[in-house]
């Protein structure tokens, strides 16, 4: 495994990987119903971006990403531009040595994990991707800016790494939908994919932020994926009421002192707009303060 801290590093790793190709042709390559030799496919490259303090959540996109392609690079950038005024980039985890052995014993083949000035030299870029539709809504309607700078990184390491997939968690799920939607609107060639969530033993879903938590908010917290998973009870056994579902997320975030939701909410999974019935696909997203701590978590009903 490599570790690479400039744009121009990654981009002539990437390009001397593509000029290898994964299978060159041979005499001995197969051969289609004419019997003319079958070239080589093009050597596929994923991308599995993050802003480091990996966890198992992390690495299974990294496993998806093994499963669909022969490069793996995984990019490590805390960057500024998401982070709004009051937020934790100073004190966001951080520790690239324990990043690297995680990612190298998972089969990672490229790091990718350039400091900001490489990523932004000239400071904010003046020219940002900008969100209209679907980043006004939950994280969206409390972090302002927030997924401005997020599609801003993303298309950025889109260009620098030209993967042909790259791979979100659903942890994230309006990060995911809102790439996802870049991607379409501006036809970028990068197929998306959505990796499940990794929970811990107790349910909290993993996220490197959990480190904030203390062990006595951490029993609190619990109540999160507790209150959905009674909500999803509730909707396999009939309850079909937008309204009462969400009521059992905050009746149980309620029942448990030092939580402050922020938003609970059942929306569409394209559109994130609250819906009137709760279909089998709908989404039901949470955020709250646990303490100091912003967690965030949702389910799709099934």
């Amino acid at each position: 495994m490599r570790i690479l801290r400039t744009k121009a590093e990654i981009r002539q790793a990437i390009a001397e990987a593509r000029a290898r190709g994964p299978v060159p042709a041979t005499d001995a390559s197969p051969s289609d119903a004419s019997g003319r030799t079958v070239a080589a496919r093009p050597l596929r490259v994923a991308l599995v971006p993050t802003m480091g303090y990996l966890h198992e959540g992390h690495l299974t996109l990294v496993d998806r990403a093994r499963e669909l392609a022969d490069l793996v690079v995984l990019s490590i950038f805390v960057n500024p531009l998401q982070f709004g005024p009051g937020e934790d980039l100073d004190r966001y985890p951080r520790d690239l040595d324990r990043d690297v052995a995680l990612a190298a014993a998972r089969g990672v083949d490229l790091v990718f994990a350039p400091d900001a000035t490489e990523v932004y030299p000239g400071g904010d870029p003046a020219v940002q991707i900008v969100p209209l539709r679907l980043a006004d809504r939950l994280c969206g309607a409390f972090r302002p800016g927030h997924f401005q700078g997020v599609l801003t990184i993303v298309a950025k390491l889109f260009l620098i790494v030209g993967p042909d997939v790259a791979i979100f968690g659903q942890k994230d799920y309006q990060q995911a939908v809102l790439v996802r939607r870049m991607v379409e609107d501006l036809d970028l060639p990068v197929r998306i994919e959505v990796a499940p969530i990794v929970r811990e033993p107790d349910g909290l879903a993993m996220s490197s932020r959990n480190v904030y938590l203390d062990p006595e908010e951490r029993e609190r917290a619990r109540a999160i994926p507790r209150g959905l998973d009674l909500a999803v009870r509730a909707f396999r056994a009939g309850e079909t009421d937008p309204r009462r579902l969400v009521e059992i997320v905050r009746d149980e975030l309620a029942a448990v002192p030092g939580i402050r939701p922020q938003y609970v909410e059942l929306v569409h999974p394209d559109s994130l707009e609250p819906v009137d019935v709760a279909n089998p696909g709908a989404v039901l997203a949470v955020a709250a303060f646990v303490g100091g701590t912003r967690l965030i978590d949702n389910v799709i009903l099934r």
